[in-house]
């Protein structure tokens, strides 16, 4: 019993790694522990004089290939931090595949950031909701980490770039597609 009560609490813990949509979150870049946060509410988004620039990374993609954030230049970004294991995210991925196909043509560019995940798992879950727009893989969440300034290492998390690469708005927990397309909207009227 000694040895199955910490097997059990251990994954119980990670079986709840993610935000459960309703305003808690878990972070999971912090050495392995885990507590919890508050979400952010929907819809915040940063005013104009106030955003800052987002700090550059690279990556390799799933699926393969390099990819480097400098790619995102001119357009409105939603970088996505997901994992497969998560369930808000198995909820929030498929509907976040359906608002870029409604935007891409506006110079909108989705990219998740799967983490804490493995390659193969991921993978399948992107083939199987037919998500077509690219994932970085970065299992020790190492772009959360360059985001450091802003809330990025719970998961899911959603950080909405404007068209100079600055931090438009920044979500610590699932977003509903209502709330996805009013950001999104609201950044591409800014022209």
């Amino acid at each position: 019993m000694r040895r199955v009560l910490p097997a059990l609490v251990g994954a119980l813990l990670l079986a709840a790694g993610c935000t459960t949509g309703e305003g808690s979150a878990v972070d999971v870049n912090n050495g392995g522990q885990f507590r919890f946060q508050a979400g952010t509410p929907a819809g915040e988004v940063i005013p104009e004089g106030e955003r800052a620039t987002a700090p550059e990374f690279t990556g390799d993609l799933l699926g393969g290939g390099d990819f480097d954030s400098t790619e995102l230049a001119g357009d409105i970004a939603v970088l996505n931090f997901w994992g497969s294991w998560c369930p808000p995210c198995r909820v929030e991925t498929p509907e976040f595949q359906e608002v870029y196909s409604e935007v891409r043509q506006e110079g909108v560019e989705f990219l998740g950031l799967t983490v804490k995940d493995d390659e193969q798992l991921a993978q399948a879950f992107l083939d199987s909701n037919g998500i077509e727009y690219p994932s970085l893989f970065d299992p020790r969440g190492e772009v959360a980490l360059a985001f450091r300034n802003y809330p990025a290492n719970a998961v899911p998390s959603t950080i909405v770039l404007d068209r100079e690469y600055r931090v438009a708005a920044v979500y610590t927990a699932q977003i509903s597609q209502e709330d996805l397309r009013a950001v999104l909207d609201r950044l591409i009227a800014e022209g």
